[in-house]
């Protein structure tokens, strides 16, 4: 047991699980997304829908969304901010399956850019991403994470590690999901230290490759 386990997370409450949770899933789709949002639908699923209102889901979505960590003083008026910023959104209940109560789908638009996000708040700030651009994944935002979205070609994840590897990084975790044989891939890849902006755009250079993105590590563990 750690003492996150015991104390929770740094964090502007008031839940540990609807509110610095839910920052960091809005984190993780601000990330993603690229460049400023500018447009955002978010589905709450079970508790989420029912209980969030109450202990400020709605408002660390969208401080996560605006770049804010669970931390940081501007959460109370994210609503505010976004206005601002120019960002509109709307909520909405969703049934997403069998799935964590504690879930959100967003779909998030900057104005060259659109990324979707299903992730579940588990419990002390942690969450988990299930679902990037529709396909499955699982990373908890723990390990700087690469994430890659590529048409399937034999060699594809070998070539990447090797390109990991030779930037001196180590692998923790890999997953990856393809639409079909030969369609859209996505591999998201957490790792013991985040890559160089050399490897970045190596990477992104390559013809098969749509898009890296690189995320900072967003909690401790």
């Amino acid at each position: 047991m750690s003492l996150l386990d015991m104390i929770g997370p740094v964090m502007i409450g008031p839940s540990s699980s609807h509110t610095a949770g839910a920052c960091r899933l809005g984190l993780v789709a601000h990330h993603l997304l690229g460049e400023a949002p500018a447009q955002a639908r978010i589905g709450l699923h079970a508790s989420f829908a029912k209980t969030g209102r109450g202990h400020g889901t709605h408002l660390a979505l969208i401080a996560g969304l605006l770049g804010f960590a669970p931390d940081d003083a501007r959460l109370p008026q994210a609503f505010e901010v976004a206005a601002q910023a120019g960002l509109t959104f709307e909520f909405h209940d969703a049934d997403l399956g069998d799935v964590h109560p504690n879930t959100a789908l967003l779909d998030v638009r900057g104005a060259a850019q659109r990324v979707t996000v299903q992730g579940s708040s588990t419990g002390g700030g942690v969450i988990q991403v299930t679902h990037v651009q529709g396909l499955g994944v699982n990373f908890s935002g723990a390990s700087p994470t690469v994430l890659l979205r590529y048409t399937d070609a034999v060699g594809m994840i070998a070539r990447i590690a090797t390109t990991i590897a030779a930037d001196g990084v180590n692998i923790a975790t890999l997953t990856c999901t393809r639409e079909t044989r030969g369609g859209q891939a996505l591999l998201a890849v957490e790792l013991d230290q985040a890559l160089s902006p050399e490897a970045l755009a190596f990477l992104n250079r390559w013809p098969d490759v749509n898009w890296v993105r690189m995320l900072p590590k967003l909690m401790d563990g």
